[in-house]
């Protein structure tokens, strides 16, 4: 599977939120990565479409909705409205996932389902046809810049062998030690987020990152 860095905005400085956006694109990086928390599924709240709107004029780069959120399917038409091109709802939201897979597949959206450290692979055997991306967290959702959960990694081993054609991110933690090992078990799309803020250029970082695979 080719590889695709997905750097996540929730760690830029939402006064400089543009320019780091920018930096991305002309990085050439695969997605944006938008983590939208609702105060109810995970306890921060972070934004909404609008901020998805606001930052579609800056490039063609294709966008991503993370969607940490109760009742996720209340704002599919909102982010797909503002310009991503691919959803992702948790496991976790929801006991229809396979009808909810069903409506961004009807709304010609990317469809993508999220599981928790907790939660086994089993819960995407089901809908593991319809996906187009299994995420898997390597932290617990809901803050940036926590550590590395390595034995998530069986999961995205047994997804690999499930279908080895499925685009399988992971999300936490993710740096020059954390990403080849993700690299090796099987994912292929990787969200960074802390890590790419703590340097002095976005573009080198995700340099670093993209050569870490090479």
């Amino acid at each position: 599977m080719k590889f695709q860095l997905a750097p996540s905005i929730l760690s830029c400085d939402f006064a400089q939120m543009a320019p780091s956006v920018e930096q991305m694109m002309q990085a050439g990086v695969a997605w944006i990565h938008f983590d939208v928390m609702d105060g109810q599924f995970v306890p921060p709240i972070t934004f909404g479409d609008a901020m998805v709107r606001g930052l579609r004029k800056l490039g063609p780069t294709p966008f991503e909705a993370h969607l940490m959120t109760q009742t996720p399917e209340s704002h599919f038409s909102a982010f797909r409205d503002a310009g991503c091109e691919r959803i992702i709802f948790h496991a976790e939201a929801t006991h229809h996932a396979h009808r909810l897979c069903g409506q961004l597949k009807e709304m010609g959206v990317g469809c993508g389902v999220a599981i928790n450290p907790g939660t086994p692979v089993e819960a995407l055997i089901p809908i593991l046809p319809l996906l187009d991306v299994a995420l898997v967290m390597t932290v617990n959702p809901g803050w940036g810049g926590q550590p590395f959960l390595p034995e998530c990694l069986d999961k995205v081993r047994a997804l690999r062998q499930l279908r080895p054609d499925l685009e399988i991110e992971v999300d936490g933690g993710i740096d020059l030690t954390t990403l080849p090992t993700a690299w090796e078990a099987g994912a292929n799309v990787f969200v960074a987020g802390s890590y790419l803020m703590r340097g002095d250029s976005v573009a080198e970082r995700i340099r670093e990152l993209t050569e870490a695979c090479a």
